[in-house]
């Protein structure tokens, strides 16, 4: 006979949080959202945490490289997308952790002999108007000067001339031993000498990095901004159960830091066995996400395959339609309160804590409190991140009002056949994702701010400052239909409904 849960699940929509006592300490400035991304064992740090607990979905519409390096800014982690060749999946990587290292490997690179007009198109390909000129043209040539936008003058010269007559000769740079030249002595250089780059040589003269004086301004801009230990910033990659053999080594070596199983469902064998082999030939020091799951049964098993966090959500994203399709899935709040119970069991017998993932099922920013209040350690979204300009699609203009265009992983277009452990079929049979626009939302940084703002706010009408006092501290109530209504504005008429602000 089949099981029957006895309780209804629920969506993050039919619960509210309870106000808390709140001390003079609460404000939303002494909030740390800090959170582990993997696991680890009592009484050790986790060897990857993020400073706010938001990653963006490994999905075609969400993560690049560009969207990549804009969360991580921010503190977050993204999942660049594995739906896409191996080359082009690690190009996105390693373009992620060479953006910015304080060192930087030179891009912009031309001979003495490269004319104005060859710089010009460079500059139009690359967008970086600071360029090395070395012997032959490498990034580590012998450095023979620098030409940057104030070096020319496109009214006063031909395009033929070559570079040789305009740079600034080495003779006349201020340089460093790329040897034994650390960031903040570089950074101290910049400064002391007003410059906007400063390059490192060896003994040779040969060019081994550029540190640019605007990196350490966003490094002030960006106090949360989640780098690791050379100064580089963080970022996942989706990973599937079909190519991992050939996958994995490559997303290694463009640098990746963690990789996360991109699957319709997780409580497979095809998981358990792509788990196994990830960590008997790279070793447990490649850390890998595995998902989804909505019970406690499906996460014991996943933790037990050795899975470094674990999914939870089926059938919750808003372009996902596999319980309309398949009638497979649960509610995203039961089943993240199912599972994050099952977490805190399996910690307490093993003292191995798991983090949990909350995926999918999130439509305004104060379910983001609540799922962080019932136990998830950080958030995966996909439709709040495809509404910004670092997303990867196109903006379109439907009358009169932009949008970005989103569509799912399981649907006709993304094509992704592999997330789907259906015993060697290269196809989709039916579509358990749709094709869709989101309502353009304008920069990431601003939206993700205020989103931040109001769960630190929440969380001290908690009386909580840290993501772990907040599960403990919060008081959760399922609300009726009517004070779901209640909760909104009603019994008006807003000014907007006249054409006014």
């Amino acid at each position: 006979m089949a099981f029957y849960f006895k309780e209804p699940s629920h969506t993050f929509g039919e619960y509210l949080l309870v106000p808390g006592y709140s001390s003079d300490k609460c404000i939303p400035n002494n909030v740390s959202l800090k959170t582990p991304l993997v696991k680890f064992k009592k009484g050790e740090e986790p060897k990857i945490s993020m400073n706010i607990p938001m990653t963006s979905a490994i999905m075609q519409a969400v993560s690049n490289d560009k969207m990549a390096i804009a969360l991580a800014k921010e503190g977050g982690v993204s999942f660049i997308y594995g739906s896409q060749s191996i080359e082009a999946e690690a190009a996105m990587v390693s373009h992620v952790k060479n953006y910015k290292s304080g060192f930087v490997s030179s891009d912009s690179n031309i001979k003495p002999t490269t004319t104005l007009g060859e710089i010009l198109d460079l500059l139009q390909k690359t967008g970086h108007s600071t360029m090395a000129v070395t012997e032959d043209g490498t990034p580590t040539g012998k450095l023979l000067g620098i030409v940057t936008s104030r070096d020319y003058r496109i009214s006063r010269m031909s395009l033929d001339t070559k570079a040789e007559t305009f740079m600034t000769p080495f003779e006349k740079l201020v340089y460093a031993d790329a040897d034994t030249t650390s960031l903040t002595k570089a950074n101290d250089l910049i400064w002391e000498n007003k410059l906007n780059m400063l390059p490192l040589v060896d003994k040779n003269q040969r060019l081994r990095y550029m540190v640019f004086r605007k990196d350490y301004t966003d490094n002030k801009e960006h106090e949360l901004e989640l780098i690791d230990e050379n100064k580089r910033y963080i970022v996942g990659a989706g990973i599937n159960t079909r190519d991992y053999a050939e996958r994995v080594p490559a997303l290694l070596k463009a640098g990746a830091d963690v990789l996360c199983i991109d699957s319709s469902e997780g409580f497979s064998e095809w998981q358990r066995i792509t788990l196994k082999y990830i960590h008997e030939h790279f070793g447990s020091d490649v850390k890998v996400g595995a998902g989804n799951v909505v019970d406690a049964e499906g996460f014991r098993f996943l933790a037990e395959a050795g899975a470094d966090f674990i999914k939870v959500g089926i059938g919750g994203g808003s372009i996902c339609i596999t319980r309309e399709t398949k009638g497979i899935g649960r509610g995203q709040a039961t089943a993240l309160i199912d599972v994050c119970a099952e977490r805190d069991r399996y910690y307490e017998e093993t003292g191995v804590y798991i983090p949990v993932c909350s995926d999918g099922g999130i439509v305004h920013d104060y379910h983001m409190t609540l799922a962080l209040a019932m136990g998830a350690d950080f958030l995966m979204l996909g439709r709040y991140f495809s509404r910004f300009d670092e997303s990867p699609t196109d903006k379109v203009k439907v009358n009169g009002t932009y949008y970005k265009e989103y569509w799912g992983e399981g649907s006709n277009r993304a094509r992704n056949w592999q997330r789907y452990d259906l015993g060697g079929a290269r196809k989709l049979s039916f579509e358990e994702g749709v094709d869709s626009y989101v309502p353009y939302a304008g920069p990431l940084k601003d939206n993700v701010n205020i989103t931040l703002a109001k769960i630190r706010s929440t969380m001290c009408n908690c009386g909580a400052l840290t993501l772990p006092e907040l599960r403990e501290k919060a008081k959760i109530t399922l609300v009726s239909a009517t004070s779901i209504v209640e909760g909104g504005s009603h019994d008006v008429i807003l000014k907007d409904k006249f054409g006014r602000n």
